[in-house]
């Protein structure tokens, strides 16, 4: 990876680590579907009448994408993020970088080095020492929605990859666009008071969902889907190992929790980690 790319790769994790504390914010204003349906409904308002419709080609692998990247993923995350809290979310959704690697073997001919593998490792221990405590087998069912919405994303990366390149500001008004009727009708049928939120949302609210469209959304996955477009999944996957950094960082800035040891070392080991995966391993002989 050039410089550029390893600065916007870490710049991605940073982004959507900062948004944690925004969508937690965000829904405890607005039911937490509905407030995804009006993210992605503004997404798709601001970016469809600048970019170029998907060819025929194009529009199935898109519609896929949006099913899993904003339906599945997305759906899943925030409300098992407004069911849990904002640090073992962040955690758990690490998931999805060990989930993308490994797909991305059987599915993209990318077998990961060994380099890569004990990156990989390393960084995801990281993960696990910011999970280890009390407390942790509490709250299972928001755990496990994380962890399927992890999932989904480590698909959607792989479909992403497989069927790319795209242009990224089209894929992500498109899939935004495709995305907002499959979360609208969830949200009618699992939750209530859309239309009450709208007016009794405050300023903070308001600010949430502007960071989840402008910084989270455009900017951050416009840099995630250009990054997957000249990069292996290898390289660019580890990155997401430190999003809990960040998103924990946040909650001490933010929020008003500790800067612990434990967040201490498994930050240091995180990132360590996610270093070890941009060291080539040197050429095998032919």
């Amino acid at each position: 990876m050039s410089t550029i790319q390893i600065v916007c790769a870490v710049a991605v994790p940073l982004l959507w680590g900062y948004q944690f504390v925004a969508i937690k914010v965000g829904v405890m204003e607005f039911p937490p579907l509905f407030f995804l349906a009006l993210r992605f409904l503004a997404i798709a308002l601001l970016l469809i009448p600048f970019v170029k419709r998907p060819t025929p080609q194009q529009f199935g692998p898109v519609a896929a994408i949006s099913v899993f990247l904003g339906g599945l993923n997305f759906g899943l995350f925030y409300v098992g993020l407004g069911l849990g809290s904002g640090s073992m979310s962040a955690v758990a959704y690490q998931l999805a970088t060990p989930f993308t690697v490994l797909l991305a073997w059987p599915l993209l001919a990318e077998r990961p080095s060994l380099t890569t593998s004990a990156g990989v490792v390393l960084a995801f221990v990281g993960v696990v020492v910011l999970a280890a405590g009390p407390g942790l087998s509490a709250n299972v069912l928001p755990l496990l929605l994380v962890v399927g919405a992890a999932f989904a994303f480590a698909v959607s990366n792989v479909l992403t990859k497989r069927h790319g390149p795209f242009d990224p500001l089209m894929l992500m008004g498109w899939s935004s666009l495709l995305t907002v009727p499959q979360v609208m009708l969830m949200s009618l049928l699992l939750e209530h008071g859309q239309l009450a939120s709208l007016i009794t949302a405050d300023e903070r609210g308001w600010l949430a969902l502007a960071y989840t469209i402008f910084i989270g959304g455009i900017v951050g996955f416009g840099l995630w889907f250009w990054l997957i477009a000249r990069c292996s999944m290898g390289r660019v996957a580890p990155f997401g190992l430190l999003l809990p950094v960040f998103a924990l960082i946040s909650s001490v800035l933010f929020l008003g929790d500790r800067m612990t040891p434990k967040l201490i070392v498994g930050g240091l080991l995180a990132i360590s980690g996610v270093a070890i995966t941009q060291v080539r391993s040197p050429a095998r002989p032919i």
